[in-house]
């Protein structure tokens, strides 16, 4: 596979790179484990302290790193400039709160000393998607790092500027060699990675088949994994909704990074009393988005990222069509340079087409209509995947249905699906497993450690339990 920046916007070739050899491969992941010996016995005040340096870098170069991310993978800039930003949040989110996170807890027995430690375990691998360039990464990174291991970032193929970008930040904000450092491999060679003893676990966001691929390859080696994969998240609007706020939302939940987003609003459960309603404000608000430049400032959707994401998203609206679902309006690549796709909203959706149960990445709505909550409830839930869930109502009953019986990693009532560095994000089902940011995101790769301390002398602890497990 190539790697190299194409401009989504015009299907030109920016530049390209040559993958490093087997040679430089293990010279980086030896760098990497020798980083990892300097790097964890750094007080965390030091780690934090680099940390803090990276969100000024961000924050302060957020305009060059948004157009970057404008141009390797057509977000519009302004979206690009807010990534950045994002990722300043998450590195001062986890400079200010590591230490507490990380600090030994204390569990009182009543007989010892004992306590819960949380230490690092070494260099720790992430497979990171073209979607949010940035943002992936850093919110990985960031607590990576806090915790004391390394990082290794195999990103995506179509952003090596963005991820050597990455890369530089890190060094810049003073992270010595080999604490973080990206590799420029094709896909077919990140299995070797994942077998390399170096190696401690690994990350991924992004498709079911490649986190299957590596949770199997990390599975032989008995490592640790977290997978962040597909999304097909439901957004259901009843009748007691605020239905202005539900709808205008709606747009902006489905066209956010251009529609290529795990967590965006995909299908649209909407209760018959005001389906038709709905239908009429999703298509009107759907038709007068402005799709163009990503630099342009007036634009609201950019082209998507590669030309194979055109391809697919063409395929799957046309085969659902065939199978008997309405194209409302748009759901179609448009003819200009670039990758382009115009939003669209398709109904009337059957459940043996792709519409129904695959993952629609690109600016398309699908819109289905619910008799009532339980059949709102059955259709959310009928879908292989459960990252997020969007659930708008003002009926405290309906609200605390929605939260106990969405099959999801995340519900939001009358709000859009975000990731904040506060909560844990992640999801069930074929959406993945594990947590990332919050305070469980940061322990998923540490060795949670017991630890008893007898006062006074060998001894055994006290009681049953002690000589069982």
């Amino acid at each position: 596979m190539t790697i190299a920046s194409i401009n989504p916007a015009t299907g030109q070739t920016i530049r390209t790179f040559r993958p490093i050899s087997d040679q430089d491969l293990d010279a980086r992941l030896q760098c990497a484990a020798d980083a990892y010996a300097r790097h964890r016995p750094t007080p965390i005040r030091e780690r934090t302290r680099m940390l803090l340096r990276a969100a000024e870098i961000l924050e302060s170069e957020k305009e060059a790193f948004g157009r970057l991310m404008a141009t390797e993978m057509g977000k519009t800039l302004k979206a690009g400039v807010e990534e950045a930003v994002k990722c300043a949040w998450g590195c001062r989110y986890y400079a200010e709160n590591a230490e507490r996170f990380l600090a030994d807890e204390v569990v009182e027995t009543g007989t010892a000393r004992t306590f819960i430690a949380y230490q690092p375990i070494g260099p720790i691998l992430a497979v990171m998607p073209w979607n949010f360039p940035f943002w992936q990464v850093f919110r990985f990174a960031a607590p990576a790092l806090a915790a004391g291991n390394v990082g290794l970032l195999k990103h995506a193929s179509n952003v090596p500027q963005c991820a050597l970008a990455i890369e530089d930040i890190f060094r810049r904000a003073g992270f010595a060699e080999g604490c973080f450092q990206t590799l420029l491999i094709q896909t077919e060679r990140v299995r070797r990675v994942i077998e390399d003893p170096r190696v401690a676990a690994v990350t991924l966001t992004g498709s079911t088949g490649a986190g299957s691929h590596v949770a199997g390859t990390a599975g032989k080696e008995i490592k640790k994994t977290v997978l962040e994969l597909g999304g097909s998240d439901p957004f259901i609007v009843m009748p007691s909704a605020d239905f202005e706020t539900a709808v205008r939302t709606a747009v902006r939940a489905r066209t956010i990074n251009n529609g290529q987003s795990c967590i965006a609003a995909k299908r649209f459960i909407v209760a018959e009393s005001i389906a038709d309603e709905f239908e009429r404000r999703l298509v009107a608000g759907m038709k007068a988005l402005v799709v163009g430049d990503p630099m342009d400032p007036a634009t609201d959707v950019g082209p998507l990222a590669n030309e194979a994401q055109v391809k697919s998203l063409t395929d799957q609206i046309e085969r659902s069509v065939d199978a008997g679902a309405r194209l409302l309006t748009g759901g179609r690549a448009l003819d200009r340079p670039g990758y382009y796709f115009a939003p669209g909203v398709i109904t009337d959706i059957s459940e043996d087409s792709p519409a129904y149960h695959d993952e629609i990445f690109g600016p398309v709505a699908l819109l289905f209509r619910a008799r009532d909550i339980d059949h709102a409830i059955r259709i959310a839930n009928d879908s292989p995947f459960g990252l997020g869930a969007s659930a708008w109502t003002t009926d405290p009953r309906e609200r605390d249905r929605f939260v106990r019986e969405l099959e999801a990693g995340m519900v939001f009532i009358n709000a859009m699906v975000v990731s904040d560095p506060r909560l844990p994000f992640g999801g069930v089902k074929q959406s993945g497993y594990g947590r990332e940011l919050s305070v469980l995101g940061l322990r998923e790769f540490v060795n949670i450690k017991t630890v008893w301390i007898q006062e006074g002398g060998a001894g055994k602890p006290p009681g049953r339990l002690a000589e069982s497990e």
